[in-house]
């Protein structure tokens, strides 16, 4: 089973414990509300206080260039399965997306809020998928009554991009 967690802090601290750990699988995002310390591996976190999630579905690689796209979504405990099955589904035929680097689909293993989380080479790729697959998946979930309140979205940059995240 794979592993994915995530932490904040400052730059500085951040991009210490991605050096400290260079050989993990790690990724320092910047966006308007603050770091972000991604980690994805087999094993144990390195981090002290992370929020842990289970990696229920995987395409690509992370890249050291682009857009991060963090589209949370509280599902109560009753729409799980039916949620687990319309976000899976969702990741057939994602292989072809124009601008993808990475998607994942997340199930938080101490929360209600699951993460698609997303890499593109820029906010119009996104924003394309999103309208066509994001807008499904959320039409569904209101129809099911399993959202335990509003999904929101966070975007965030690597540092090779110059542009701030929206």
């Amino acid at each position: 089973m794979t592993n994915f967690y995530t932490t904040s802090g400052t730059p500085e601290f951040m991009i210490k414990l991605q050096e400290k750990y260079s050989s993990e699988s790690m990724h320092v995002l910047y966006g308007s509300s603050g770091t972000l310390l991604i980690h994805e591996t087999t094993g144990k976190t390195k981090f002290q206080t992370p929020r842990s999630y289970e990696v229920l579905a995987s395409h690509g690689t992370f890249e050291e260039k682009g857009y991060f796209y963090f589209y949370h979504i509280p599902v109560t405990d009753e729409g799980r399965p039916v949620f687990e099955h319309a976000a899976q589904q969702m990741m057939q035929g994602v292989t072809n997306e124009p601008g993808l680097f990475a998607l994942r689909i997340l199930r938080p293993k101490k929360a209600d809020t699951y993460l698609i989380l997303s890499q593109w080479s820029g906010p119009s790729s996104y924003k394309q998928w999103a309208d066509r697959h994001l807008t499904s998946l959320e039409t569904l979930a209101a129809k099911q009554n399993i959202f335990t309140s509003s999904p929101y979205t966070q975007t965030y940059r690597t540092k090779n991009d110059e542009e701030a995240a929206d």
